[in-house]
């Protein structure tokens, strides 16, 4: 006669951990790559205006910012409360804009250079006088595609969507 053993209670094997610390490498790698920091720390105050027609820029790789705006509270002592201009983390002048404009188009490729954009983020109480000197001294170091900065109205879909 046969004799019928009684299956055991096999317990649940323990889970392979040898694979964890390659995935949280995995996971490091990607976030270090994915992760922009932010690459200016402002100076000045910039409250964009809102505008209705706007377009999204395609590389903002190839785009160069100069901000336009009163000078913080804690720059303020130093610096005053009148508008100022800031290129990259200074305070700068109208006459520092031409060799600012030359430096960064030759840190870009060749072939990027023609597509080079050069975007005003100014404070809208800036006066209009400041942004025409900008305006002239890119003229000046042939920079001629320029690009004003604004918000989109929260109503703006409702403006679009009654034209159609």
């Amino acid at each position: 006669m046969a004799v019928i053993k009684k299956k055991k209670d096999k317990a649940l094997p323990a889970v392979n951990t040898s694979a964890l610390p390659d995935i949280v490498f995995m996971l490091l790698f990607f976030f270090m790559v994915a992760t922009v920091m932010r690459e200016v720390d402002l100076k000045v105050s910039v409250n964009k205006p809102q505008a209705t027609e706007i377009q999204k820029l395609e590389r903002k790789s190839l785009v160069t910012y100069i901000y336009a705006g009163s000078p913080r509270a804690k720059y303020q002592d130093k610096f005053g409360k009148t508008a100022r201009i800031q290129l990259n983390d200074a305070f700068a002048s109208i006459d520092d804009l031409q060799p600012f404009v030359v430096q960064e188009r030759e840190a870009k490729a060749e072939e990027d250079r023609p597509m080079m954009t050069m975007s005003i983020k100014a404070d809208k109480t800036v006066k209009m006088g400041l942004i025409s000197d900008i305006k002239l001294e890119l003229r000046k170091a042939q920079a001629y595609k320029i690009n004003y900065s604004s918000l989109q109205p929260k109503d703006a879909e409702a403006l679009y969507s009654s034209d159609n």
